[in-house]
């Protein structure tokens, strides 16, 4: 872990930052050099560098797009399952059932191929509907996450709260939101790190990301140890990356509640 590598002395806030600071500049480096370290490769691997590097681009977008999407639909559908109205929780409740229910897969094809039948007129590119589709999926595991860390707030927070005399909005963006986003936190980076990986079912819909662009080379050179290795090895180095992030973010806010 990166945070190991800075000085004790350091505050938990420093260590945090310089973590971030340090993991999205070898992000960048790394997708930025990436196409130039694969051309020394042997074939088929040097030939296709850039390709390879536009998918691991368009791969890492897609995952930033849909996690973006995700996580303010899960916010909304769980302040909808924790809402008064029964109207309101049971619409949230069916979204998350229903989409906790199906595989992804099905879910993009439906959002690429159903959707303009049910909508027409509504005909989504295929990055489009990928993220529509992504996003809908990681929003009900979001929901589900944030919906738990609601409820383990003690209920004691809210009524001192407002013992104060703070007002409900207060209450819940004061008092309530911030301790269940800590709660949440490690869920939600969990579900983000699954959903750069199942991003790759976007190739069914010919999104060109990373899974597809070693797809194709594979099936014209017919060498696929060589190619889904380099495809393995850069979502491997993808996740490292995005999970050394989300360490720090959680290192800063002290998750567990046992850094001193």
């Amino acid at each position: 872990m990166l945070i190991a590598l800075w000085p004790r002395h350091w505050s938990r806030p420093q260590r945090s930052n310089a973590t971030l600071v340090a993991a999205l500049v070898l992000m960048v480096f790394m997708l930025a050099l990436l196409g130039q370290i694969l051309s020394f490769f042997p074939e088929p691997i040097g030939s296709n560098a850039q390709a390879f590097s536009d998918g691991a681009r368009t791969t890492l977008w897609l995952t930033l797009v849909s996690g973006a999407v995700g996580l303010v639909l899960g916010t909304a559908a769980a302040l909808a399952r924790t809402a008064r109205w029964i109207g309101l929780r049971w619409l949230a409740g069916f979204y998350i059932w229903a989409i906790r229910g199906t595989p992804l897969l099905v879910q993009i094809l439906f959002v690429y191929f159903a959707l303009p039948v049910l909508v027409p007129g509504l005909n989504l590119p295929d990055f489009a509907a990928a993220v529509v589709a992504l996003g809908l999926n990681v929003g009900a595991y979001n929901a589900e996450a944030i919906r738990a860390g609601l409820l383990a707030v003690p209920r004691g927070q809210t009524e001192a709260a407002r013992a104060l005399g703070l007002g409900r909005g207060h209450v819940f963006f004061d008092v309530v939101f911030p301790q269940a986003f800590k709660i949440s936190l490690p869920p939600l980076v969990s579900n983000f790190v699954a959903l750069l990986k199942d991003s790759s079912l976007a190739y069914a819909i010919g999104v060109v990301e990373l899974t597809n662009v070693g797809n194709r080379i594979q099936s014209a050179t017919f060498q696929p140890i060589a190619t889904l290795t380099t495809v393995a090895l850069t979502y491997l180095l993808l996740t490292t990356l995005v999970t050394q992030l989300s360490n720090a973010i959680e290192h800063r806010f002290d998750v567990e509640g046992r850094i001193q």
